[in-house]
């Protein structure tokens, strides 16, 4: 059956509301003629009236992708993404439609909503960062539980992620894949993967992500025998999965110590002002009262600290050179000589030798 018969059941079905089967008419008139766009809007239309928006998505960025001057591609893009409350998404969708398409009142009823998304999303969020943080692991819901709907044929190629603070690492295992075959879109909370393999169904990934991502910061890579995908997260809150769950809290992320931060704890302890006393030392040093060879050996050592260059050498001449028995103050005096020791009375002064 030629193409262009199967477009016109599928549009058949899809005014009798068989949207299911206008989806697989569509499919199959898409398998004769890959390149068509239209079929791609129109099988977009009916997967938004399915509820399958994430799929909506990806036919209507095929459609743009194939033509770029189709407003009612990115119209379908719009309406899909609201649905997924892609709004920022959506509204740079939109604005190119209506860039197209002056005349259809339908872009700027809905960019409007988008604005007053946008807006009530600014005033909630950081509510609901503290509403979610409450929220313990035992909390979270298992792997079986219910998610975004998506496509049930089973995926041609193995993906998994890995995250980072300040982005999330998906990797899709398609092997030898020349680059000219794979595309790759961002949203603000979608990731769109298509990859064309000659001879067989195309590869199709498109998930509404568990938060939400900076597209401008996102980028890919093709390699031999991957495709890695680096996503910006928009917040620094930890994913608990790739895939948005409705019901899954976000959690925020911990702060972290920097390498020279250390941690403080609270005390009960009283703090010491460790200036203070240290000066309260050194007060009681001056003030204290000594007597005989100590108070003497402070004298000298007051003399000495507050003695200007020409005494200290004078002192430290005369004390070195007689041996510890004299201590001269005059430089003029004890830098012309050598000054000899003198024993106290009654000692006989010896050298000793090393």
């Amino acid at each position: 059956m030629a193409s262009s018969d199967l477009e016109a059941q599928a549009k058949e079905a899809f005014i009798d509301d068989h949207f299911e089967l206008a989806v697989d008419l569509y499919s199959q008139a898409i398998a004769l003629s890959p390149n068509n766009a239209d079929l791609f809007v129109d099988r977009a239309q009916a997967n938004i009236k399915l509820q399958n928006f994430t799929d909506a998505v990806a036919d209507a960025t095929k459609a743009i992708q194939l033509d770029p001057s189709m407003a009612k591609a990115y119209l379908r893009k719009g309406m899909a993404c609201i649905k997924l409350e892609e709004y920022q998404t959506a509204k740079t969708a939109l604005e190119i439609g209506a860039s197209l398409a002056s005349g259809d009142s339908r872009f700027s009823k809905l960019i409007k909503e988008c604005d007053q998304r946008i807006a009530e999303e600014a005033e909630e969020l950081p509510q609901q960062l503290v509403d979610k943080a409450v929220v313990t692991s035992n909390n979270l819901p298992t792997a079986s539980s219910k998610g975004t709907p998506t496509s049930s044929t089973k995926p041609k190629f193995r993906h998994e992620f890995y995250q980072k603070p300040e982005e999330v690492v998906v990797t899709v295992f398609a092997k030898g894949t020349p680059a000219k075959n794979v595309v790759v879109d961002f949203g603000e909370q979608i990731l769109s993967v298509s990859i064309e393999v000659p001879g067989e169904d195309a590869y199709h990934f498109q998930p509404r992500l568990f938060g939400k991502i900076v597209p401008s910061k996102c980028k890919y890579e093709v390699m031999s025998t991957k495709v890695e995908i680096r996503l910006a997260k928009a917040d620094a809150v930890q994913w608990t999965s790739l895939e948005y769950q409705r019901g899954v809290p976000v959690v925020p992320k911990a702060n972290v110590l920097s390498g020279n931060q250390t941690p403080s704890y609270p005390s009960s302890k009283p703090k010491r002002d460790w200036d203070k006393l240290e000066a309260l030392v050194k007060k009681e040093e001056k003030d204290e009262k000594l007597d005989g060879d100590a108070a003497l050996n402070k004298f000298f050592r007051d003399i000495y600290k507050d003695a200007d260059e020409d005494t200290r050498r004078a002192m430290s001449k005369s004390f070195v050179e007689s041996n510890g028995t004299v201590l001269s103050t005059n430089w003029k005096e004890v830098g012309l000589k050598k000054v000899e020791g003198s024993a106290p009375d009654g000692m006989e002064l010896k050298k000793w030798e090393y």
